[in-house]
């Protein structure tokens, strides 16, 4: 692989460089010719770019999950990064092809993350939500600990699932050590399960795409149908109320009905537990935009929070 990644390269620089296609979507242009807007990655994260009057061919070849040879220019576009395409070409035999090589990954190690998620685990005194939590991870374990978070706004890297749900979890004990009468064991049991319904929603780590049931059920209704099932299988009654406090976590962690939630939260865990999702999301996705924005300087603006940008203090 070329020494240089997408973002070791300055505005108005040339870019020589392998990449992978993130996504591909071909859209047709005010004068009725076909482009594709593209979404290339690699490990020091994503940039935009437009190849335009895209022939049948380019569209057949140039497909999400491929690995490109590109050259270009880096520029910036209404303040957003993008490359001005040059050539690009699929990769030979003897370059770098492993769409993997290409992903972003989260910044802890997949063995510590379980290593600490375990310590979580054993805290979750009570014996329902525990017996469904360890059902479900450990039905779900290696997508749960390689899929990212979401496609595009936050912790949308490999382990980024795990990592988001881990920062949640430590978050979590910072509050509960804070509020010792919240429900310990109802908030880490919430945690852990709140988005665990992204790994039938999403697709995967390279080249992510909503599956069928994210498109039309989506992961928070996906999950509380797991939960379900599992208590079906473990002889577990869904009517207890044990049950019904921990699939309302689930269904309520987005706060409002108009954000995907059938209910808002009615328990005080529920309203910890959005707020606490909604806070790592957002420095998540701050931090992606900061961590390529110069000192003095504003960053691209942010589709997840409103479409605004926030500025990097100089040292």
């Amino acid at each position: 692989m070329m020494s240089k990644q997408i973002f070791d390269y300055d505005v108005d620089d040339n870019m020589d460089l392998y990449v992978l296609i993130k996504s591909a979507d071909v859209r047709i242009a005010k004068n009725g010719s076909k482009f594709i807007s593209f979404v290339f990655c690699d490990q020091s994260g994503e940039i935009m770019a437009k190849f335009w009057d895209a022939s049948d061919q380019d569209i057949q070849q140039f497909q999400e999950g491929r690995v490109v040879h590109l050259t270009g220019k880096r520029e910036n576009y209404q303040n957003n990064p993008q490359i001005k395409i040059f050539n690009m070409r699929l990769t030979h035999d003897g370059e770098p092809q492993d769409p993997l090589n290409f992903v972003q990954q989260a910044p802890e190690d997949v063995h510590e993350m379980e290593k600490e998620f375990n310590e979580f685990f054993v805290q979750i005194k009570n014996p329902i939500w525990n017996k469904i939590v360890h059902s479900l991870i450990k039905k779900y374990h290696e997508r749960f600990f390689n899929f990212p978070a979401a496609k595009k706004n936050h912790h949308a890297f490999a382990g980024g699932l795990a990592y988001h749900t881990l920062s949640i979890l430590k978050l979590a004990k910072a509050v509960t050590d804070e509020y010792p009468f919240l429900n310990r064991s109802l908030l880490y049991a919430g945690a852990i399960l709140h988005d665990l319904g992204k790994v039938i929603e999403l697709s995967g780590p390279i080249a992510t795409k909503y599956t069928l049931e994210g498109n039309l059920i989506g992961h928070i209704v996906l999950i509380d149908e797991q939960i379900i099932n599992v208590c079906h299988e473990l002889n577990i009654d869904e009517q207890n109320q044990d049950v019904i406090l921990l699939r309302h976590m689930i269904l309520a962690h987005h706060g409002l009905m108009e954000y995907g939630s059938p209910v808002q939260p009615h328990i005080m865990e529920a309203e910890v537990l959005h707020h606490l999702d909604d806070l790592d999301a957002s420095i998540q996705m701050m931090k992606g935009a900061l961590d390529h924005t110069e000192a003095g300087e504003f960053s691209e603006r942010i589709f997840g929070l409103d479409g605004r940008n926030f500025y990097k203090p100089e040292e």
